[in-house]
């Protein structure tokens, strides 16, 4: 089970792969804060922003969760809007998995 919530029937075909990437990390706890992520806005990224978002699917999980959760400084290169939107997007009150 993926654990997406979101159809990818209206997505293209980078989107549909960037969805299901993000839902495929790896680690479960990044496997949800990625995924959710993308369940709520792959649909509005422009081309530059998913290029980005793209990006950070790439860094391993354990440095991206250190990032999300304040563990470890962000490298300024990873520092974006969309980075910010996806640390926001993740709530630091609540178990990750809720």
């Amino acid at each position: 089970m993926s654990g997406t919530t979101r159809t990818s029937a209206d997505l293209d075909p980078r989107r549909r792969r960037t969805l299901f990437r993000a839902w495929h990390r790896g680690m479960r706890e990044m496997d949800l804060i990625m995924g959710r992520f993308a369940d709520a806005e792959i649909g509005t990224l422009t081309e530059d922003e998913l290029t980005v978002f793209e990006a950070l699917i790439e860094v391993p999980d354990r440095d991206l969760l250190g990032w999300i959760t304040g563990e470890a400084e962000t490298p300024a290169n990873y520092d974006t809007p969309v980075y910010r939107r996806l640390k926001a997007f993740h709530r630091h009150d609540a178990p990750i998995h809720s």
